[in-house]
């Protein structure tokens, strides 16, 4: 018997849970680091588990078998259906799964499971649309570093190479300069290093800097427009009729509102709810489809 669901939300940079009873009564969340699949299946399902029983502890509800609860989960990295597949496969023993892209859960959880569109932007990016006949449409979501245009990774690409032109001399730099050379240890040397180690999430870690100069600095501030008009290229693919509604979600999405074209933002609404809840409409949907 199912006494428990959980929504995941697992991304490149941190995972976040959701506990319900089986009406839905939200009992605790809770988080942990990165589940994305790039980062290892090993890890994503340590990363899951540890956040499961760190909200099984909130609610304190002990620690119940895993047969007791059915999870739904977006998950960045499950475009690779070898990666998916090998998570599946790897199911520790829960009553029910259902597994989907990042993407799609926070889709589900923006409008409430109904018809929508969203552009999810965090530490990577997608675009995904449910239409009035429950098909699916994607945009973007080729992972970092061929895409996820207009995400932290993407703007962190932008801002390390900015600082490899201004450490040759090539341009001037800033205020953007200034920290990003410092954050990645203050000297060519230092960057070469950090090159040689650094991941999605590392490139991630930049974008707070483009943030944080926008209004001062021109070069973080050319980076935040041409992320919004890559949003606004991902709204346009994904409705052309332009009459879905539209949320822009994750990390940097209410960051980059202020950046889009003037009719892509006119067309935004508030999301209802998070990846997180959205995985639990995932599999709330499951139950009552396969019983």
């Amino acid at each position: 018997m199912i006494e428990y669901l959980i929504g995941v939300d697992g991304g490149g940079t941190g995972t976040r849970v959701r506990l319900t009873d089986p009406n839905g009564v939200e009992l605790a969340q809770a988080s942990g680091g990165p589940s994305g699949l790039s980062h290892g299946i090993a890890n994503a399902w340590t990363t899951i588990l540890g956040a499961i029983g760190e909200a099984c502890a909130v609610a304190d509800v002990g620690s119940p078998p895993l047969s007791s609860m059915a999870i739904g989960l977006g998950l960045a990295g499950v475009h690779n259906k070898d990666w998916a597949a090998q998570f599946v496969a790897a199911d520790p023993g829960f009553a029910a799964l259902v597994l989907d892209t990042d993407g799609f859960s926070t889709l589900m959880g923006a409008h409430g499971g109904k018809p929508g569109a969203i552009v999810a932007i965090g530490t990577g990016s997608v675009g995904e649309a449910m239409l009035a006949d429950g098909s699916k449409v994607e945009v973007g979501g080729w992972g970092f570093p061929a895409g996820d245009e207009a995400s932290g990774a993407w703007m962190g690409l932008r801002a390390l190479n900015h600082i490899e032109q201004v450490l040759d001399g090539r341009v001037a730099g800033g205020a953007l300069a200034r920290d990003v050379i410092a954050a990645c240890g203050g000297s060519r040397d230092a960057v070469q290093i950090w090159l040689g180690r650094a991941n999605q999430t590392a490139y991630a870690g930049l974008a707070r800097f483009v943030v944080m100069h926008a209004d001062a600095d021109p070069v973080a501030r050319a980076i935040l427009e041409h992320a919004g008009q890559e949003v606004a290229q991902i709204a346009e693919a994904l409705d052309r009729s332009r009459r879905l509604p539209l949320a822009l979600c994750g990390g940097l999405g209410e960051v980059l509102l202020a950046y889009l074209p003037p009719e892509t933002r006119a067309r935004c609404l508030p999301a209802q709810g998070d990846s997180a809840r959205g995985a639990l409409f995932m599999i709330e949907r499951h139950l009552e489809q396969h019983g």
